[in-house]
């Protein structure tokens, strides 16, 4: 189609441009060179007479105008000015300008797409090649242009696909060790379940047999008891027997003289007896067998009556107590950083006992072994050695003066011994079963032991006999103890209780009640105003005296406590654990110190007089100092 007339060429191509219609023939080579060129706007003015067809739209008039017969020259003017101050408003209000992001070049897009792939040799060919063709100025960088924003943006979730497939990988994995963990607990869970359902089977089994064993010995009770009166009759029955061998024995040796005197020669006056009614028997004539028997009575009765004669008096006015004095005089602050300082081996068994001498640096020891040994310090050589027993030793405790030493043994007996000669002066018997524990009154007159027969015996030293025996206690007593400077006893059963008696009259003043287990050992402080004891699963409890009251427990368990002991000045308590550990107690803290150094089970412990030093007796038959 031909261009209007009275229209020009290029404002035409500007009205093709804003338009978007081709009023120009496309093959017109000026309307294409025209095309390439540069646009720009042109004022055209359009007369009545044009024939073009173009249908305009009519565009509304959205300025304010003036009604007509009320135009006014100052309302004109200020409504102009109002317009200029709205447009100036309008042209100041400025939005925040938004972050221009630059599109990226193709050379840094190709050096980050190699670099990403680690194609480091073909990126050096690269940039060897692309600087060179900038210096020759074959390539132009800004004709190389920019990356279109759809590859930047492909990259760019193409790197996010890559992070969330490792993100997903790793989540992967994660499940995966989570399920097997969850087997793995399951497979646990199952194990622990049926090791529970097991173990309350055998529970159960072992509850039944428990019962049955309960009821078989109950069956066995009524025999038990049978037997133990056969058994005493026939120790009565035996007693008799030696009594009437013993008669017999000495009626056949004076027989034997009788008959030689006669075949001698010699002749005997028969007296003439005359036979009164009712007096036969006494008017009878005696051979020499009656003559005996009537010497060996007068002769028990005199020992009697010397025995009760030489009888020991308990002493009604006792001294005070020294000690109350010696530990309100020491103010030295109480050791526990006690070191093994040397080791005595002086047994071949376990040593059951040790006892520090009154007066001097000596120590006894007692072993299994039957014997004891009196031990000089500090280079523990053997100065005495006794050995009478017939069983095993349990205890010892020396006499107030040191001059003799008492053992209790598992053969029933107590000894006493001279130690100035080391031979055995006098043997106490009367226990059913073995002794466990001897002590001495402070008066030196009197012994006191315990036995597994669930007795306690005072032994006369002087008359040489039991003067009293406790009965109360329902099962073994382990510890026995006279109270410094009186006639209480203290003793402790494994009956879990410990009971105070009065030696002069032999009975129970007062029990105490509170261990759940067998009390091994029971001693008293030095000033005697606190008990301590300990029982057979490591449980120490102390004891106010005067009170009769339980001050505090002390747990060192499970391991039996064997043996408690206190220093000189009552402010530090010694345990032999069966662990082998010495437990220390400091009474005034309450803290508790370890000496580790037992091999095996520790039996007994005690401290020097001085308390600079700690003797200890294990299981494996040593004596160990501490210092």
């Amino acid at each position: 189609m031909a261009a209007p007339p009275g229209v020009p060429g290029s404002t035409l191509n500007v009205l093709e441009e804003a338009l978007g219609v081709g009023l120009t023939d496309a093959g017109d080579p000026a309307c294409a060179v025209a095309a390439e060129g540069a646009y720009y706007l042109e004022q055209v003015t359009i007369t009545e007479a044009s024939e073009d067809d173009y249908e305009y739209e009519e565009i509304p008039d959205d300025n304010f105008s003036i009604p007509e017969g009320e135009e006014d020259l100052a309302k004109a003017i200020q409504m102009v000015q109002e317009q200029a101050t709205d447009t100036h408003i309008l042209e100041e209000k400025t939005d925040l300008p938004s972050k221009h992001v630059a599109p990226e070049v193709i050379e840094d897009f190709l050096c980050n797409i190699l670099m990403r792939m680690g194609m480091t040799r073909t990126l050096d060919c690269f940039q060897s090649e692309w600087y060179e063709f900038i210096q020759k100025g074959v390539t132009e960088v800004r004709d190389v242009g920019n990356v279109p924003d759809v590859y930047t943006q492909n990259m760019l979730l193409e790197t996010e696909n890559k992070n969330l497939k490792k993100d997903l990988k790793h989540y992967k994995q994660a499940a995966d060790k989570a399920r097997e963990d969850l087997l793995k607990i399951q497979k646990e869970r199952d194990f622990h379940r049926m090791h529970h359902k097991r173990t309350v089977q055998e529970k159960n089994k072992l509850i039944n047999d428990l019962k049955g064993l309960k009821l078989h010995y109950a069956s066995y009770e009524p025999t038990i008891r049978v037997l133990h009166e056969k058994h005493h009759t026939l120790l009565k029955q035996k007693m008799l027997t030696s009594l009437q061998r013993d008669r017999a024995v000495k009626q056949i040796s004076r027989i034997q003289a009788t008959s030689m005197y006669a075949v001698s020669g010699c002749s005997n006056s028969v007296p003439e007896i005359r036979a009164i009614p009712g007096r036969e028997k006494e008017n009878a004539p005696e051979g020499p067998t009656q003559n005996d028997l009537h010497e060996t009575r007068e002769q028990d009765k005199y020992k009697t009556k010397m025995k009760n004669k030489m009888d020991s008096k308990f002493p009604t006015a006792m001294q005070p107590n020294p000690n109350l004095y010696f530990c309100k005089e020491n103010n030295r602050p109480a050791k526990f950083d006690y070191k093994l300082n040397n080791i005595f081996r002086l047994h071949s068994l376990p040593v059951s006992c040790i006892a520090i001498h009154p007066r001097k640096d000596i120590l006894v020891s007692c072993g299994e072994d039957h014997i004891w040994k009196l031990v000089g310090l500090p280079k523990g050589n053997v100065l005495l050695t006794g050995c009478s027993h017939t069983d095993w030793l349990s205890n010892c405790c020396f006499h107030p003066s040191g001059n003799k030493l008492a053992t209790a043994s598992g053969d029933t007996t107590v000894k006493l011994w001279d130690l100035s000669k080391g031979n055995c002066i006098l043997t106490f018997e009367g226990h059913g079963h073995a002794v466990w524990s001897c002590t001495w009154h402070t008066c030196g007159d009197f012994v006191a032991s315990s036995s597994l027969d669930t007795t306690s015996k005072i032994w006369d030293v002087n008359s040489e006999r039991c003067r009293c025996t406790l009965y109360g206690h329902t099962d073994s007593v382990n510890s026995i103890e006279f109270f410094p400077y009186s006639n209480t006893l203290l003793t402790g059963s494994a009956d879990k209780s410990l009971s105070l008696w009065d030696a002069r009259t032999g009975k129970c003043e007062q029990t105490l009640y509170g261990h759940m287990h067998s009390i091994n050992d029971a001693t008293f402080a030095p000033r005697g105003h606190i008990i301590a004891s300990c029982d057979s699963c490591g449980v120490t409890k102390l004891w106010d005296f005067r009170k009769l009251l339980p001050i505090v427990s002390i747990d060192t368990g499970p391991s039996p406590g064997n043996e408690v002991n206190f220093d000189s000045s009552g402010r530090v308590l010694a345990q032999a654990s069966g662990n082998g550990v010495i437990h220390l107690l400091d009474l005034k803290s309450g803290a508790i110190h370890k000496l580790m150094g037992h091999e095996n089970e520790a039996h007994t412990v005690v401290f020097s007089h001085d308390g600079e030093s700690l003797f200890s007796g294990g299981s494996d038959g040593t004596v160990r100092k501490w210092s």
